[in-house]
């Protein structure tokens, strides 16, 4: 028996011990009565009893225990010039004395503070600060419209926001404390303080005595020191993308979330102390919040805080300076990073001018990897890339490859295997078990792990209803998907992305893996479109590489044949277009359901999320061109 199997068979036999070994990777300042609280289904509880402060894992410990003068975060920043890294002992320091700012201003164990910032040390810092309080953070991602900031705001109902003056994008400067002021105009629920950071590419008018700057509350404040938290009290408040109405907050607790991020940094990402993890994300995303800023200073690693962009600050070379300058070992991004680097740099000729030595791994998660995309990363950087499958939800992966534990065999398109803590099962629409390679919703056999949501905040009601009702005894991830002979789990979309063509329900996702193969090819969407007579038909949008010379009409007729070759005429695709863009989210998912409504000619739209309306507005009349 491997080492995985025993270790993911220990886990799903017998989770209480299993975790409860985990858990001494943790300081705890009162063990645990309990591991696993389960007396109250389908609510559990991990570790309760237990009292602990996140901020003294990831900072106070590794001083203690002589990490105070390795980097804990280096800052790099392309659109203002900056690079700045701070040791363990400075960043406790510095954290320390904003959390005495934060609790000058009224700040106290369980309230809550919104924080709205870009990506800068402060967003860092403010988060820390909040977890050393034992208040609960809730980060909204910097420059949000004001409409879903009040949402927010009402939901979460802070006693104060931290924010700054502006954002800096390529190229241009992003208000956003007014964005901020008209926001609390909105909110019906009144915050009684911000703490502003002003930038110097752009001052920010203060609203007194409410607004204060960050560096007049840290000048007056004294530090504060770690509160014990229980370990079921929340540490953050994290609102999904992407829905309409009172949005979701996704509650984590402080206990489970520190013994998974801590399991699964070493055994997930076969990374340990002292090592520099870059997670390319924001900290507005669970990305951000997991593997930017607890996960890789809980294990006492180097984490990368990066301002810029995959492309355009300077160029599709920046992902590759940045890990060689600071000897990143391991790289997180998104896939639809790695299809920007390779739509402007096809060959991956930047690479060339970078020591990549130090680098091991490339890890992708936040959207399904297709193969193509897959293989280029492989090909151009000569290392293991490695795709992983989870959700804001549950905080940390469900599926992976497991590089610390026991590496495996890679097959492209599949996250590979479950990871220990997940029972992952495949269900049909009547609640069971499907046989290995017939698709299925993918839904998870509760208990969950710790470090997943243990229900929404102030809505245990929703909570049910949205993750536990459809099918009983299970969490339901709202992806389908299969489980191959080997155990391996293919994520093929989320499941409103099935379609029904004339009775077949077919999956989008496994028509774009044969679409994103095309060597023409940089990004693809399929969505499924109202037909009279076959019910749905697919449709398929495609952006092609820098330096194409094939005519986009000879690209498009290469791909119906494509599909109908290696998926069957029952997918019945006969129309695809080449589009300039596809539209996204800011983390980079792209916006399938919008276009698909906008082709049925539905009123729909964009999510508070999108990354550029422009985008969407110029594909409008393409999606209605048969109207």
């Amino acid at each position: 028996m491997g080492a995985y199997t025993a270790a993911y068979e220990r886990s799903i036999a017998d989770p209480t011990r299993f975790w409860g070994l985990a858990a001494r990777d943790v300081r705890w300042l009162v063990p645990p009565d309990r591991v696993l609280d389960d007396g109250a289904p389908p609510f559990y509880r991990w570790f309760t009893g237990g009292e602990l402060n996140t901020c003294d894992n990831a900072l106070d410990r590794h001083v203690e225990e002589g990490r105070g003068d390795q980097p804990a975060l280096i800052y790099d920043s392309p659109v203002t010039g900056t690079v700045r890294s701070y040791t363990y002992r400075e960043l406790t320091e510095i954290v320390a004395r904003f959390a005495g700012a934060l609790r000058a201003q009224g700040v106290d164990r369980g309230d809550r503070v919104v924080i709205y910032l870009p990506m800068v040390p402060e967003a860092v810092i403010a988060m820390l600060a909040c977890a050393r309080l034992g208040a609960v953070h809730s980060v909204v991602f910097g420059g949000f419209a004001a409409p879903e900031l009040a949402v927010r705001i009402d939901d979460a109902r802070p006693k104060a926001v931290v924010s700054a003056s502006c954002g800096i994008e390529a190229g241009r400067v992003v208000p956003y404390k007014p964005l901020l002021d008209r926001a609390l105009d909105l909110a019906k629920h009144k915050v009684e303080r911000c703490v502003i950071r002003q930038r110097e590419q752009l001052h920010a008018d203060l609203v007194r005595p409410r607004d204060v700057e960050w560096d007049e509350a840290v000048a007056a404040a004294e530090p504060a020191e770690c509160v014990p938290a229980a370990a079921t009290d929340p540490l953050y408040i994290l609102y999904t993308s992407g829905t309409t109405g009172r949005p979701k907050g996704v509650v984590r607790d402080n206990g489970g979330h520190a013994v998974a991020l801590r399991w699964s940094m070493e055994n997930v990402f076969g990374v340990g102390p002292g090592d520099v993890f870059w997670a390319a994300s924001d900290v507005g995303w669970v990305v951000g919040h997991s593997y930017i800023v607890y996960a890789p200073l809980l294990t006492g690693c180097t984490t990368v805080l990066y301002e810029g962009k995959p492309v355009g600050t300077p160029d599709a070379g920046a992902f590759w300076r940045v890990a060689a300058q600071h000897r990143v070992k391991a790289l997180f991004t998104a896939p639809t990073a790695i299809r920007a680097i390779k739509k402007e740099d096809p060959e991956g000729a930047l690479l060339a001018g970078y020591d990549l030595s130090a680098l091991d791994t490339l890890f992708l998660a936040g959207e399904r990897l297709d193969p193509g995309t897959y293989r280029w990363a492989a090909r151009v950087l000569d290392r293991p890339v490695i795709d992983h499958w989870w959700q804001t939800e549950t905080g940390w992966p469900i599926a992976a490859n497991l590089r610390g534990l026991e590496p495996m065999p890679v097959k492209p398109g599949s996250p590979s295997v479950p990871v220990p803590g997940y029972a992952v099962r495949i269900l049909g629409p009547d609640g069971a078990p499907l046989p290995p390679g017939e698709d299925g919703d993918i839904a998870l056999r509760l208990p969950l792990p710790p470090g997943t949501l243990p229900t929404l905040w102030q809505d245990d009601e929703r909570f049910v209803e949205s993750y536990l009702t459809k099918h009983p005894g299970h969490y339901l991830t709202g992806d389908g998907g299969h489980v191959d002979e080997d155990g391996y789990v293919w994520v093929m979309g989320r499941t409103d992305d099935v379609i029904n063509v004339a009775g077949h329900r077919l999956s989008t996702g496994t028509m774009e893996e044969v679409i994103a193969s095309h060597p023409a090819v940089a990004e693809c969407a399929v969505i499924g479109v109202e037909d009279p007579l076959k019910g749905q038909v697919p449709r398929g949008l495609v952006v092609l590489k820098n330096g194409v010379l094939a005519e986009p009409g000879e690209v498009c007729a290469e791909l119906v044949a494509m599909v109908r070759d290696q998926v069957g005429p029952v997918a019945a695709l006969k129309e695809v277009t080449v589009v300039p863009a596809l539209p996204k989210t800011r983390s980079g998912k792209i916006l399938r359901g919008v276009m698909r409504g906008i082709a049925d000619g539905r009123e729909v739209s964009a999510p508070s999320t999108i990354e550029d309306m422009t985008v969407l507005d110029a594909l409008r009349p393409v999606l209605r061109a048969d109207d």
